[in-house]
């Protein structure tokens, strides 16, 4: 069955419980992972990136990568206990009830771990802008302030149901529904999101990256085997995603290494000399659940945008006649 076909096949995520104790890194050589017919680790199945962990290192654990034991018990505890909108924060509770529909992250299938961060090394966190990064996005933040509701373009890529800021590459625990699905062939492997349901298929046979002058969203993908660990290199990005404010000449290498049945280490390098003054590196456990992957069909009943822009048409509308009166 060649991957679009089993992509086609790639259907509905049902709830995980529990969590899933790991070591801090992979073992130099991981015992008994299933391998494909060609011998190359398996990395099949449907997966979550779900975490308690941050990706960037609060400024109260500075310099602290690690918590010990007791303290990493006492996080996911008290994350776990923190309802949806604690953690989500910005959002209202009248968006939906998280735990109604399974959704809460205390419903979903998590991986301990003793990382204070996602992003590995001891300060934690997304390396300073370069001075070309603070000006451009500052002049980017400019050019949209006071049009922020004058159309859809104007609006969060998200909030458009056009790509997700965890599908990637590379890709992050969301605020819910953070499960993937991996197909994998001799020659290319495809992943699938559940959020917003984007997919990348990934050749692995050797295909040189397109030309320069193409340029996608989710950048261009080629993957190769370094031992056991899938490695993939992506370029070709457009700056319409700007992956925390990067450019189009966003580099970015991924890679994954099964470490048992049912943990894959996901691991990501961000480099983009006009963003960041250096390159940074996040590691993420992704952890087997059973599934299937729910069909995310985000612009099927979508109001958000309408509701927004009309707001705002209303607002505006309020205001005008408000000045009518008071210069009558």
């Amino acid at each position: 069955m060649n991957v679009a076909l089993k992509l086609v096949t790639l259907a509905a995520v049902s709830i995980s419980f529990g969590t899933v104790a790991f070591s801090q890194a992979p073992a130099s050589k991981p015992a008994a992972i299933s391998r494909t017919p060609d011998g190359h680790p398996d990395l099949q199945g449907i997966w979550t990136s779900a975490s308690v962990v941050p990706l960037e290192r609060p400024a109260g654990l500075k310099g602290k990568e690690f918590f010990t034991e007791k303290e990493a018990a006492e996080n996911e505890k008290r994350v776990l206990g923190m309802s949806s909108w604690e953690r989500l924060g910005s959002q209202a509770p009248e968006h939906y009830n998280m735990s109604q529909y399974g959704l809460d992250l205390s419903q979903a299938k998590v991986a301990s771990t003793l990382r204070t961060s996602l992003i590995i090394g001891p300060d934690g966190r997304i390396p300073p802008l370069t001075e070309e990064a603070k000006k451009r996005n500052a002049e980017r933040s400019a050019r949209n302030r006071g049009h922020q509701f004058d159309g859809p373009e104007n609006r969060p890529l998200q909030e458009r149901c056009l790509i997700y800021y965890s599908e990637g590459p590379p890709m992050l625990p969301a605020a819910y529904n953070s499960n993937l699905q991996i197909v994998q062939e001799p020659n290319r492997v495809a992943i699938l999101q559940e959020m917003i349901h984007s997919a990348r298929i990934i050749p692995t046979d050797g295909t040189p990256h397109l030309p320069p002058g193409v340029r996608q969203w989710m950048g261009d993908s080629r993957g190769h085997w370094e031992g056991d660990a899938l490695v993939i290199d992506t370029t070709n990005f457009t700056d319409k995603t700007a992956f925390f404010g990067s450019t189009a000449g966003l580099h970015l290498t991924e890679r994954f290494t099964r470490v048992d049945q049912d943990t894959i280490v996901y691991e990501f390098t961000a480099e983009d000399p006009a963003t960041w003054i250096r390159p940074w590196t996040a590691q993420i456990r992704l952890v087997k659940i059973d599934g299937p992957l729910f069909e995310f069909a985000c612009h099927e009943g979508n109001q958000g945008v309408a509701n927004t822009l009309s707001g705002a048409r209303a607002k505006e509308k309020a205001a005008a006649e408000a000045a009518k009166q008071i210069s009558k």
